[in-house]
């Protein structure tokens, strides 16, 4: 069967109701081409065809038959089209009896389709349709199939009819057949003795009515007829014009509450839209909106039409709403989420979801300038500081980086960091409170930026309608044409963030034009150690919580250079103010010695650089994704080399600086020392000389504990470059050292070698004319003497210069004593005798000079050799 054309649709019946046999007229569209088109016909499930007229493409008449159903529809199948549809239906309504001035709705002719088909319902018994299948493989009973079997039909309808009731339906269906073949015409023909004999009686009927009244004054009879008949239908019509105006207005009535109640739906919905959209509840409006639209979206009907436009623009109110809330900042993502749902549900114009992460974008920057300026502005005093707060306004949780904070702490299984105290805000710098409340901004709004983006890809911000209406793909299409605006996006935020770091710690990084946007921090303090180890954690933090975003490193490029240059600054920093640290060592030197001889500067100086080095080693580790600091470390090694040497250039002043210069304090020893001579330096003020062999003994302690102690503490920091370090440092103390023994020895040694010469030669003493010696002469008593007094002092500081000092002295007198005989010409008896007792004694006091207290003694050796030494000096001194 063609189907070129459209499938018939009955779109009216009239009557739309009546007995069996009723004529009715059927309209519709697309009825056939022609009368041998028309190859089905049912009204109420009974097969019309037989009975059926072709009359043009939109009408048929044909009478209903018997059909069991009440009401059904009225279905017309065509070749051209196929099978059809209805929109009406008929009611089937049952006969009743007919008197005999009853009307009829049932013509003459009828009885003829009535016989015919007559025959059909008196069947009984039919055949089985398994039968019928198996008897006639590939063929139909149904007359409106290709594969209609004549047989098959007469055997399913009529197997209990006679053969002459047979042919008669035959010869029934030929005249049908021939009846509309020749269409209109025939029944003209057929009728036309009929029309003749009817407008015969007509003419007869008017001469007469002319012949019967044409004299009178009332006129002819048909006039008067007509006359009566308008007055009667006048009288009629003011009879009844009041009820028949009544029925029509009650009719108008119900029927408009008719549509008001079936349509209801439709005549309620802007109210709906209206009180739903004040209550919040969106989803209601939009499954309301969507039930309308695919009612009435394309009707016709004009009431229909105007509620349709109101309910429009109502929706068109609500899109404008929920944009303003979708654009609304500060916002969550969940309503960001919900509100482009929505928008995408009402098929709002544009692309929200683009539209919000636009506005996202400047909000964040718009956050991150602000927060600059608020500092500033407090800064010059626009603002009270007591007013404001480091949180963000209105949010009483803690700050996203203290809450990072604490997760990071705990993960790593430190404990928290100790709370703030309440002044926090006041003693913490302006640029570093800056730092972390941008990193609050930053950390509290870009994750929500970048996983709305990532939705917005991904096309999870739609719902199912929208995956329906292909809102999902358009958005993955616009996402993949957008993908380098928002590359752009993210790398302005983090630029934007970078330049404000900057511009509050490393001015000099910017351009001018930077500055004046970035900059305008009044404060010239630099920040020390410390506060810019503070800001690189805060930095790092930010970074790991982007890198957790999976944020592509080239993004975050600009902020692995930014910790990187902060590290390197914080180093030097941290360095230049541990040497100004060091160099007012000097003023806390209290001259105070324990049982080693040194002072607390030492321990003071190691303490110091121990600090420096536990600041910098947050700066000097690298994280993951950093670049290592390499490059820095010749530098930071030399600058350390110049922390030592200003160590050891503060030594030296303090050398150099006379009684006049330094505060008075006393000399404390260990009173439980065996030394005999401790009590009575117990309250001796601290000399020159005294000076001297306190550094002397810290420059020893130095080069044999701090030094190797620092160089131990560079390497666990990871410092290059110690060996240098340490080499220096040992080389410069140990040139302080010779320089400052140098100058002790020739403030002890020079006066008793000076006065040996004199001592010799006082009462003119000749070596050539002398008396019997009886002991050694007063000059080497006196020579001796000085020298245990020097001994005395050097003991009272540090045991271990004893050795080396006296030796020195001793040497010293012994070289001159030498040279001195050897300047004599000749000697007497005496004079040589008087030599060897000098001589001997000489050796004696060089020899004793070696047995002081060296390194590892215990205690009661220690006693001894001291007690020894006191025996020798004092048996020295009788003689």
């Amino acid at each position: 069967m063609s189907r070129a054309h459209q499938p018939p649709l009955v779109t009216g019946i009239s009557p739309n109701e009546g007995t069996s046999w009723t004529k009715v007229t059927i309209r519709g569209e697309n009825l056939g081409t022609g009368p041998a088109d028309l190859v089905g016909l049912s009204i109420c499930g009974h097969n019309c065809l037989l009975t059926g007229e072709w009359m043009s493409a939109s009408k048929i008449v044909c009478h209903v038959g018997p059909a069991k159903d009440d009401k059904g529809e009225i279905i017309v199948s065509t070749k051209s089209g196929g099978h059809g549809t209805s929109t009406v239906s008929f009611k089937l309504l049952k006969a009743e009896k007919i008197g005999i001035l009853d009307q009829s709705a049932v013509w003459g002719h009828t009885h003829t389709h009535t016989r015919m088909l007559h025959t059909h319902t008196q069947d009984t018994g039919k055949v089985p349709l398994k039968d019928l299948e198996a008897m006639f493989p590939g063929v139909s009973g149904d007359f409106t199939s290709e594969n209609f079997s004549a047989t098959w039909y007469l055997i399913e309808n009529h197997s209990v009819t006679s053969f002459d009731q047979l042919r008669m339906a035959a010869s029934n269906l030929k005249k049908q057949a021939t009846r509309k073949n020749e269409g209109s015409l025939a029944y003209v023909k057929g009728g036309l003795s009929t029309f003749f004999e009817a407008q015969d009686a007509l003419a007869a009927i008017h001469q007469r009515l002319e012949s019967d009244g044409t004299e009178k004054v009332e006129g002819s009879m048909t006039q008067r007829l007509e006359n009566v008949l308008n007055r009667a239908s006048d009288t009629a019509d003011t009879l009844f014009q009041e009820v028949l105006g009544r029925k029509d207005k009650a009719d108008s009535t119900r029927n408009a509450l008719n549509v008001l109640q079936r349509f209801k739906f439709l005549f309620n919905l802007p109210l709906n839209i209206e009180r739903n959209t004040h209550k919040g509840d969106y989803d209601v409006v939009i499954n309301d909106y969507e039930k309308a639209k695919s009612l009435f979206g394309n009707t016709e009907v004009p009431v229909f039409k105007k509620v349709y436009a109101e309910v429009e623009t109502r929706i068109g109110a609500l899109r404008s709403l929920l944009l303003d809330k979708l654009l609304e900042t500060p916002s969550t993502l969940h309503d960001q989420k919900r509100y482009i749902r929505y928008l995408s549900d009402l098929h709002a114009p544009g692309d929200p979801a683009w539209q919000c992460i636009y506005a996202q974008h400047k909000w964040i920057l718009g956050l991150m300038q602000n927060c600059k300026e608020e500092f500033i502005n407090d800064q010059r005093g626009e603002l009270q500081t007591h007013t404001q707060t480091l949180d963000l306004e209105g949010d009483p949780r803690p700050s996203a980086l203290s809450r990072i904070r604490d997760t990071a702490s705990l993960k790593r299984g430190c404990s928290l960091r100790t709370p703030r105290p309440s002044t926090w805000r006041y003693e913490t710098p302006q640029q570093v409170q800056f730092v972390e409340k941008l990193s609050d901004v930053v950390i509290g709004q870009l994750p929500n930026f970048w996983k709305l983006w990532i939705s917005y890809v991904n096309g999870s911000l739609f719902s199912e309608t929208g995956e329906k209406s292909g809102q999902v793909e358009k958005s993955k299409k616009n996402a993949r044409q957008r993908q380098n605006d928002f590359k752009k996006m993210i790398e302005e935020v983090t630029h934007r963030l970078v330049k404000l770091v900057r511009g509050a710690l490393l001015p000099s990084t910017l351009t001018e034009l930077e500055l004046r946007l970035y900059g305008g921090w009044e404060s010239k303090t630099e920040l020390t150690g410390p506060w810019l180890t503070q800001v690189i954690h805060t930095v790092r933090i930010i970074f790991e919580a982007l890198v957790a975003l999976e944020i592509p490193n080239d993004l975050l490029q600009v902020i692995q250079d930014l910790l990187l240059e902060l590290r390197h600054h914080c180093l030097l920093v941290t360095l230049h103010h541990t040497a100004g640290d060091v160099k007012r060592l000097a003023e806390k030197e209290d001259w105070v010695v324990d049982n080693e001889g040194i002072t607390s500067l030492p321990a003071q100086f190691e303490q110091c650089m121990v600090q420096m080095l536990q600041s910098l080693k947050e700066p000097m580790e690298t994280k993951p994704g950093e670049v290592n600091l390499d490059q820095a470390q010749d530098q930071a090694s030399e600058l350390c080399v110049d922390i030592m040497r200003v160590f050891v250039n503060c030594l030296e002043q303090l050398s150099n600086k006379t009684d006049g210069d330094i505060d008075t304090s006393h000399i404390s020893v260990d009173l439980a020392s065996p030394d005999p001579f401790s009590g009575l330096q117990e309250d001796f003020c601290a000399t020159l000389e005294q000076r001297l062999l306190i550094i002397l003994s810290n420059c020893q302690y130095l080069e044999k504990h701090t030094f190797l102690n620092m160089a131990e503490h560079f390497e666990k920091h990871g410092f290059t470059g110690t060996d240098k370090i340490t080499q220096v440092s040992v080389h410069a103390v140990k040139e302080l050292d010779e320089s400052l023994f140098d100058a002790y020895i020739e403030r002890k040694s020079d006066p008793i070698v000076g006065s040996l010469e004199p001592g010799i030669y006082a009462g003119y003493f000749d070596w050539r004319d002398c008396s019997t010696p009886t002991g050694v002469r007063n000059y080497l008593k006196e020579a001796l003497v000085n020298i245990i007094t020097v001994h005395a002092e050097v003991f009272t500081v540090s045991k271990e210069l004893v050795p080396r000092v006296l030796t020195r002295i001793v040497d010293g007198v012994a070289e001159e004593m030498s040279r001195l005989m050897q300047c004599v010409s000749s000697f007497s008896m005496n004079g040589a005798i008087q030599v060897h007792h000098t001589r001997t004694h000489a050796r004696q006091l060089r020899t004793s000079s070696h047995l002081q207290l060296r390194p590892g003694q215990d205690k009661a050796k220690q006693c001894d050799t001291n007690n020894n030494r006191v025996t020798w000096n004092k048996q020295a001194y009788s003689q």
